[in-house]
């Protein structure tokens, strides 16, 4: 988690919005990316969906059964499909998706435990790690005067 954090912090000096995901499996660093939203103009550049990217193509695999996604905060529903399609099988986040709406995120209020049960609990969920680390992100995010959530 402390090395998504470092990302998150990273995509904050790049001007980009508090996120930060890494996916780790037989205990080897995989891939990591921060949000870059307003870099590439994708409003589905989220951190976890470009870690995602960037696993499978670096693995040359869709399949990354056995690893784990660390998010530094509670995957939207896009973002948690997305592990489930890459049938990533432990999910370990920071924030929850209700701190990023305090912050003026406009995510869909649906909770990774709700997710979990519509795809049988097939993903491990491990919520609240590091979590006041994780709000820091957004508390120095919002700091900055350049800051803007979607």
């Amino acid at each position: 988690m402390h090395r998504a954090i470092a990302v998150a912090r990273q995509g904050i000096r790049e001007g980009q919005t508090p996120f930060g995901a890494c996916i780790v499996r037989d205990g080897a660093l995989i891939a990591c990316d921060h949000n870059r939203v307003w870099e590439q103009t994708d409003s589905t550049a989220h951190a976890e969906i470009l870690a995602i990217r960037a696993a499978c193509q670096k693995l040359q695999t869709i399949d990354l059964s056995g690893a784990v996604m660390y998010a530094t905060c509670e995957p939207c529903p896009m973002c948690f499909a997305a592990c489930h399609w890459a049938r990533i099988g432990r999910i370990v986040s920071g924030a929850f998706i209700r701190d990023a709406a305090r912050y003026g995120f406009h995510e869909l209020p649906i909770p990774n435990p709700v997710m979990a049960a519509a795809e049988q609990n097939r993903i491990i969920l491990d919520p609240g790690v590091c979590r006041d680390e994780c709000l820091a992100l957004f508390a120095e995010w919002e700091a900055l005067s350049m800051s803007r959530p979607y």
